[in-house]
């Protein structure tokens, strides 16, 4: 990703200072909040290294399959709602709206994801989806 891009997670930074320290170079985000920020990034970009690695070892599959991601047209994520998730939190819930497209028709994911910190760095555990 070229380093003057506005990273895809809409944070309206460039992504090399926002989710590329994540996913490029090993840094573990600070807050829930942020892992949820640079793994919607992952997918936007298909890192299934780094979705693995941020997903919590005792709800992670064996693999994911983004061999469709070329078809998929990530058009943006809002953030609806965080709860705890902080520097000194152990949880937190980020609720969260992705928009995209598939074959020219627009879907939207509506997630409230939980997250736990095991030491410094946070993981994704589980999400319930809404429609």
């Amino acid at each position: 990703m070229n380093t003057d891009s506005a990273c895809p997670c809409g944070s309206g930074k460039t992504y090399v200072a926002c989710c590329g320290p994540y996913l490029d170079h090993g840094q573990r985000p600070p807050t829930a909040e942020a892992l949820m920020r640079s793994r919607y990034s992952g997918y936007v970009l298909a890192r299934e290294d780094y979705l693995l690695r941020t997903w919590h070892e005792s709800t992670r599959p064996e693999t994911l399959d983004l061999s469709d991601a070329s078809q998929l047209n990530w058009l943006g994520l809002k953030i609806v709602h965080t709860e705890a998730g902080g520097f000194d939190d152990m949880q937190g819930v980020v609720e969260f709206v992705a928009r995209y497209k598939i074959g020219g028709k627009a879907h939207r994911l509506h997630e409230t994801s939980r997250f736990v910190r095991e030491g410094e760095q946070w993981f994704y555990l589980e999400g319930d989806f809404r429609k």
